[in-house]
């Protein structure tokens, strides 16, 4: 043997500090396996947190009033009854107060789609002066409470002039207050709608709006028979987040609406909690009826609302 061939002893000790593949083949598996069990241990936490509550809610709205509060964590109902729906829609004009919900969270999301469609068409597509500075006026509100500015909305809305007893001036009566449009009107261009169209208008190519303006096509046609029929993506997505929000809306109702017969859903589910007392059999059950509007909306919309979530992925 000779002198190169004999291993010293600092290679010796290089070869036992090196791992070989199979070691760490064998601990980038371990590896994997370890992040793949996580994962999953993570996935099912928040799926329990995020059903649990809707799965108690089901079940208590099949629960008899004694089993509510004997069994109030059991999540399968010892004796499964309907009266507490029953008693949701007669103990309140539930038909009512549906039908005011169905208006305004259709109305509302009619709205902001045309309204928010125009503004985001304008702002992505035309040019004029001061564009970006009315972008960013837009986009700057949505870091504003909306809470904070409910005390002019109202003071507007109740002043509004020749409406609702006004005079000219704004006094008199009671402007839009206790009417539909107190709810639709505020929101029926939001600053989230605008700018989520103007996204959507940007990635449309400006060769279909000058060809059409070749052709003598108004602006305004451009818009609703060219680049508005392909934003259907887009419109899905805002329309379903915008019934969703008019759906589910209660502190605004609950202001402007002071009539009765002008209540929301939302509101009137109120009516089932007082100062010493909770019917939750019924409050539970008018809960899951209220549900399945958006729920129906959703299953007919969602072919393009993944649609919409994959094309602002690749975007």
């Amino acid at each position: 043997m000779t002198a190169s061939t004999v291993p010293t002893a600092s290679s010796v000790q290089q070869d036992r500090r090196t791992p070989d593949r199979q070691q760490l083949r064998r601990r980038a598996a371990v590896k994997k396996r370890t992040a793949t069990v996580a994962w999953w241990v993570g996935v099912v936490l928040v799926s329990v947190v995020t059903v649990a509550p809707l799965v108690w809610t089901l079940a208590t709205s099949l629960k008899p009033a004694g089993e509510i509060l004997a069994h109030s964590l059991s999540l399968i109902p010892a004796s499964p009854t309907v009266q507490n729906y029953v008693d949701a829609v007669t103990t309140v004009p539930y038909g009512r107060y549906f039908v005011n919900t169905l208006i305004l969270g259709v109305g509302g999301a009619v709205a902001n789609l045309f309204f928010g469609s125009l503004a985001g068409y304008a702002l992505a597509k035309l040019r004029f002066a001061g564009r970006q500075a009315v972008f960013v006026t837009f986009l700057s509100s949505l870091m504003v409470p909306s809470i904070v500015t409910m005390i002019p909305t109202f003071l507007v809305l109740r002043h509004f002039p020749l409406l609702g007893g006004n005079d000219l001036s704004g006094n008199g009566g009671l402007g839009l207050i206790n009417t539909y449009w107190a709810v639709i009107v505020p929101g029926a261009a939001g600053a989230f709608a605008v700018f989520f169209m103007k996204q959507f208008f940007e990635s449309l190519p400006d060769e279909l709006g000058e060809a059409a303006r070749i052709d003598g096509a108004g602006e305004f046609r451009i818009f609703a028979l060219i680049y508005f029929p392909l934003t259907k993506a887009g419109l899905a997505v805002l329309g379903l987040l915008s019934f969703q929000a008019g759906w589910n809306n209660f502190l605004w109702p609950l202001i402007v609406l002071n009539d009765p017969k002008m209540m929301t859903v939302q509101v009137g589910l109120a009516g089932f909690v007082n100062n010493y007392t909770t019917n939750y059999g019924p409050l539970m059950a008018g809960t899951v009826i209220t549900m399945i509007p958006v729920l129906v909306v959703f299953i007919l919309a969602q072919r393009w609302i993944i649609e919409g979530i994959s094309f602002a992925g690749n975007k």
